[in-house]
């Protein structure tokens, strides 16, 4: 990417579960949703996209999904990892955050600490090659309670036109980009840039 970083993701669903009229259901949606987001994805200069494959809507905190997490991680090896915060419920006075949000920020948290940098945890990764890593960084999105600001307002029109493959979610994508503008304008710094906010947590 532009900076220099290696940037991977690893979706937990594919979002089937988002319709919007003149899209297929079901598998075949899935399989649309998969295309978009790589094609996003490429926008934004990321390297790689993964799919654990699970049901969209109806993600839950267990073990087999911490392990499955947890697996990713120590194959992947990254420095930092990024997901969103599962304190966050709501987002301003209209907005609720989705619960398979949450749930996938509970999943990434647990799975770092303690899963992925204790060999103690799910001794079977170990019987796959898969020791405990060194991670430096946790980033959650849309905190709560945040502690780092970052000025991307250079990344905004690269920012829509990644969301712009994202093209059976926009009915409309002229009425998607005025209201991406007006949300833009509403949510200005005093110097008139667009920052982002996270949680991070630094191990070390």
């Amino acid at each position: 990417m532009d900076k220099g970083y290696s940037v991977q993701y690893c979706l937990l669903t594919k979002g089937e579960k988002g319709i919007n009229p003149g899209f297929p259901e079901g598998d075949a949606l899935a399989a649309l949703r998969v295309d978009e987001q790589r094609a996003a994805a490429a926008v934004l200069g990321v390297e790689n996209v993964q799919f654990l494959d699970y049901a969209d809507g109806y993600l839950e905190a267990g073990l087999d999904k911490r392990l499955a997490v947890t697996r990713v991680i120590r194959r992947e090896k990254p420095n930092v990892v990024v997901s969103s915060d599962p304190q966050c419920y709501y987002i301003a006075d209209s907005y609720l955050n989705h619960p398979d949000h949450r749930t996938a920020g509970q999943i990434v948290v647990d799975s770092v600490f303690p899963a992925a940098i204790n060999n103690a945890f799910f001794p079977e990764l170990l019987e796959e090659g898969l020791s405990a890593v060194d991670i430096s960084e946790l980033w959650l999105s849309l905190p709560q309670t945040p502690n780092v600001r970052l000025d991307v307002d250079i990344y905004w029109e690269r920012r829509l036109n990644a969301l712009l493959n994202h093209k059976s979610q926009i009915i409309d994508a002229e009425k998607f980009l005025t209201r991406m503008q007006t949300n833009k304008a509403n949510i200005l710094a005093e110097d008139g840039r667009y920052y982002e906010f996270f949680r991070r947590i630094k191990f070390h």
